[in-house]
């Protein structure tokens, strides 16, 4: 195997969470090398809703704090819109958000019931049929594909490195430390290690002796035709998550999950046709003024979820110099401050700005080994799929 000059820092992963990782990385002067077995973003990071929310999360202030500057700070636009719409469509849904929403009022969030005139005004393609929705004066969403690029072209311009089409088969290590990884190209030296290739990190972290326990899901998101631009371009309900382009087009995706065996070599997930439909039909029922208009693409990728659902940002205890991440499928939203945690820690020790304990790998010390079965996320037989 040809040796070439690793990096103070090898990132595994180039999905928005190793690539905005690297990005804070490069800019405070660390020598870091980004590999991904693909093309950057081509799962759950370019197959997304792109919504900036997650409002429980220790990471959600640093997130509403930085993603209005990302643009500047990156150099590259992300096409950050600010706000949202949450839309209910039974009265279930409805009081469902009414919970949500005043729980948020006591977090300080401010939402605000619309009246129809107000929700006509914001979001025209939404029925008069639905029962009621909020307009949430924080968060937001961006453009999954726009700010995964970002990210990219302001680390290398940080001086930070991108190998693509580079998928990693193994690890070398001297004591406790990893000191290279096994590519099917090249072995790349190593200072520090961090693992951030999204339903990938369980396998890799498991060949170091301690597995990141996750699930990997069928990721799915539909795009329409362009129609007239709403004032308010982000709007979540029904099941679904997603935004209006700056073209017009809706892009929208959401549930239910399809739990895959994901391949070890990492073939994406196709978009599937029933899915598709059911994407569709909740998109009508929420916005009825939009029926007319003609799906265009669908596209599937794979994200993985931990047991908790809750991120891992960790060192492993058999090699501390490895950092796992894994944002359990809601890593876009939360990009810039989960980079800015995970430099933290490879460069600090610690995340400065929230306490990011319940992260810790720890907490899965004593799961059930048939957890997915107990919780019922497992593929289904392929002929019972057909």
């Amino acid at each position: 195997m040809t040796e070439i000059k690793g990096a103070s820092v090898v990132i595994v992963g180039g999905g928005v969470t190793g690539l905005s990782a690297a990005w804070w990385l490069a800019q405070s002067g660390i020598d870091v090398l980004v590999i991904e077995k693909g093309i950057i973003g081509w799962e759950a990071s370019g197959r997304n809703g792109g919504g900036c929310g997650h409002v429980t999360s220790p990471l959600y202030p640093e997130m509403l704090r930085l993603w209005p500057m990302m643009d500047e700070l990156l150099g590259y636009p992300t096409e950050f819109s600010a706000n949202r719409i949450h839309v209910a469509v039974t009265e279930e849904q409805l009081a469902l958000q009414n919970r949500g929403a005043a729980a948020l009022e006591r977090y300080g969030y401010r939402c605000e019931l619309l009246h129809r005139k107000q929700l006509r005004e914001l979001a025209p393609l939404v029925g008069d049929n639905v029962t009621g929705a909020h307009f949430y004066q924080f968060g937001g969403h961006a453009n999954p594909h726009r700010t995964v690029q970002g990210y990219a072209w302001g680390m290398q311009d940080h001086g930070g490195r991108l190998m693509q089409h580079c998928a990693v088969t193994g690890f070398r290590t001297k004591g406790e430390r990893v000191i290279a990884v096994e590519t099917e190209r090249c072995l790349l030296g190593c200072d520090q290690l961090v693992i951030a290739a999204g339903p990938h990190t369980g396998r890799l972290s498991a060949m170091l002796g301690q597995e990141v326990p996750m699930a990997s899901a069928r990721a799915e998101m539909i795009v329409t035709e362009p129609l007239p631009l709403m004032a308010c371009s982000g709007v979540d309900g029904n099941g679904l998550h997603g935004r209006q382009t700056l073209r017009g087009n809706l892009a929208f995706g959401g549930g239910p999950h399809e739990w895959l065996e994901l391949p070890e070599g990492g073939v994406s997930a196709n978009p599937s046709t029933p899915l598709m439909g059911h994407i569709g039909r909740r998109l009508v029922e929420m916005m009825p003024k939009a029926a007319h208009a003609r799906i265009i693409r669908s596209w599937a990728g794979v994200i993985e979820n931990t047991p908790d659902g809750r991120p891992v940002i960790d060192r492993l205890s058999t090699f501390p110099n490895v950092v796992v991440a894994t944002m359990s499928s809601v890593g876009f939203g939360l990009s810039p401050s989960s980079g800015r945690a995970i430099r933290d820690i490879v460069v600090d020790g610690t995340c400065s700005f929230a306490d990011i304990a319940s992260f810790r790998l720890a907490r899965f010390a004593r799961l059930e080994p048939d957890w997915r079965e107990l919780q019922g996320w497992v593929a289904l037989a392929m002929e019972e799929t057909a």
